[in-house]
């Protein structure tokens, strides 16, 4: 069922799930994950003594006790019914088309008294928002962020890449990442997500969920430049990598 649905229909599940949980934090005082954390404890200290009458009994109320808070709780709810909501619509869908499977592509095989100069960097840590390269020619620094929700959109073409391998570091929550790359360079990518889809120069996979992905053109193992390491981690999002 995950597969068929889109990664924005996704990441707004979990935005909303997020907000949910700090609402209840906020305004409720947290009274059922406190509960749940004393009832956790109760059978962590029961599994240690498992072996006691009391041991067991201090197990099954734990357990019964985090159950009952977890299933209280405003965002567990809202997931539980999205969930049934999209199963039925899902199953709906089923009945009236017929899937069709399509087989996935394989994978293509200071010291000190040193001066330093502090170079602006092109991407800020942020939590929410879209970041992208400028629509101008800029000059080219390494990308390393780590960031909560938004997309983000490189362009490499607007660039002069360095004679090394330049590094593009994206490691973040929930959002999707575009990255367009000029035919004469060199990639190495390395993706990794709980749940999304990704488009690696033409070849898609549509089923990521708690997968990685490693692709590499023929000219970056031999050192061929330039060339450009993408690393990207996502725990719901989209990637695609495509040539300009």
């Amino acid at each position: 069922m995950f597969n068929r649905l889109s990664t924005n229909t996704i990441n707004w599940i979990l935005v909303i799930g997020v907000i949910l949980l700090l609402v209840e934090i906020a305004f409720f005082k947290g009274g059922m994950i406190f509960f749940a954390a004393i009832s956790g404890l109760a059978m962590y200290m029961g599994w240690k003594h498992f072996y006691k009458l009391t041991g067991k009994v201090f197990f099954w109320l734990g357990a019964a006790g985090v159950f009952l808070a977890v299933l209280n709780m405003l965002a567990v709810r809202f997931l539980i019914i999205a969930g049934i909501i999209l199963f039925l619509l899902d199953f709906n869908k089923s009945k009236k088309f017929k899937a069709h499977l399509q087989p996935e592509s394989p994978l293509q095989t200071g010291d000190a008294g040193e001066k330093i100069v502090q170079v602006e960097p092109l991407f800020e840590n942020r939590f929410f928002g879209e970041e992208r390269t400028d629509d101008r020619v800029y000059r080219w620094r390494d990308i390393n962020i780590h960031s909560l929700y938004g997309d983000k959109i490189i362009d490499l073409g607007n660039t002069i890449l360095p004679d090394d391998v330049a590094v593009i570091s994206i490691r973040q929550l929930i959002g999707n990442i575009e990255i367009y790359v000029p035919y004469e360079v060199e990639v190495s990518i390395h993706h990794s997500s709980i749940f999304g889809r990704a488009s690696v120069f033409g070849d898609y996979n549509g089923n990521l969920m708690n997968k990685s992905l490693h692709y590499e053109t023929e000219g970056y193992s031999r050192n061929m430049l330039p060339r450009v390491k993408i690393i990207t981690s996502l725990i719901s999002g989209d990637i695609e990598v495509k040539r300009i």
